[in-house]
């Protein structure tokens, strides 16, 4: 017992929704782990990301488990709600790839040279990759703000969840950018890449003022109408890069617009461009979407006092 008189152990760690949905992700990151390592197998660089994302993940769902069910987390200086949320969210996207890019690369419809066994295996990783999948994302269905209740934490909202959104699809870009794709030829695709820097940057810095609890460190203006205000010019600066980036590399002043038959597959600056180029648009997406629930969350947040008075 502690000093409230209460158990030191939480039970709702357990014993709750919430609870068991991290007891599912600890179980499918424990399998897919044990599987891969025993027979299913990994190699390459998808295979090595596949790997340290059910790792990253599971070492993530183990610590949140433990301090949630200790009640250690109190002594974080963080937000809890706000941190495990993010995490469950990142987490989520990290699986959904894992999902697809194991399969894709690994899993085929004949037997491998290793035997039928190693080919089972897989599949069954596969399985389990999707079923952890679903218990991330259960987590943040659970955690998730929803209209009528009171919002525990700007993660929680459509908005916060966005902003993970975002930095992970910033994360492809940036590996595609690595990938060759020779963005440094021409001065318009060097701007593109500052601005997914600049943007990913100030993504990156509403996410940890949230989790850090520091949403009063911006003192000229409510934390509410700073995000709106970097999101509106995040959704300026994909833009204009959404527009730049391809006409710098598909445009045949410049390069081609048909992907060369000389590219080699898996390493041909042509695919990296056209990855860069899909996620620019879905990333701005992203941003105007984002722009469109962050202006209605402050709304709601700066006019609900004066209808509570009424």
């Amino acid at each position: 017992m502690d000093s409230q008189g209460g158990p030191y152990l939480n039970k709702r760690a357990l014993c709750s929704p919430l609870g068991a949905a991290r007891l599912c992700q600890l179980a499918m990151g424990c399998a897919v782990i044990a599987m891969v390592t025993h027979s299913a197998g990994y190699s390459g660089s998808q295979g090595v990301f596949c790997m340290a994302a059910w790792c990253f993940c599971f070492a993530m769902s183990v610590m949140v488990f433990f301090l949630d069910a200790t009640r250690l987390y109190s002594c974080l200086p963080v937000s809890w709600d706000n941190l495990t949320v993010t995490g469950a969210a990142f987490a989520a996207l990290m699986y959904v790839t894992a999902s697809v890019v194991y399969p894709l690369f690994f899993v085929r419809s004949e037997c491998p040279y290793a035997g039928c066994d190693v080919l089972h295996f897989r599949i069954a990783v596969t399985v389990c990759s999707i079923l952890g999948t679903l218990a991330y994302g259960a987590e943040v269905a659970l955690c998730r703000a929803r209209p009528g209740q009171t919002v525990v934490g700007y993660m929680a909202t459509v908005s916060g969840l966005l902003k993970v959104v975002q930095g992970f699809v910033a994360c492809i870009i940036f590996g595609a950018l690595a990938n060759g794709s020779e963005f440094y030829r021409y001065a318009g695709t060097v701007y593109c890449v500052v601005v997914y820097a600049f943007c990913f940057a100030l993504t990156a810095l509403v996410i940890i003022m949230t989790v850090c609890g520091q949403t009063k460190a911006v003192r000229c203006m409510s934390f509410d109408r700073f995000v709106v205000v970097c999101t509106l010019l995040q959704v300026l600066l994909y833009l204009s890069a959404s527009v730049v980036w391809p006409v710098f590399c598909f445009d045949t002043k410049y390069g081609t617009p048909w992907r060369p038959s000389s590219c080699p597959q898996g390493k041909c600056p042509w695919d990296s461009k056209i990855v860069v180029a899909v996620f620019s648009f879905a990333n701005f997406g992203l941003y105007v979407a984002d722009l469109v629930y962050s202006q209605r969350l402050r709304f709601v947040t700066s006019h609900m006092p004066t209808i509570s008075r009424a």
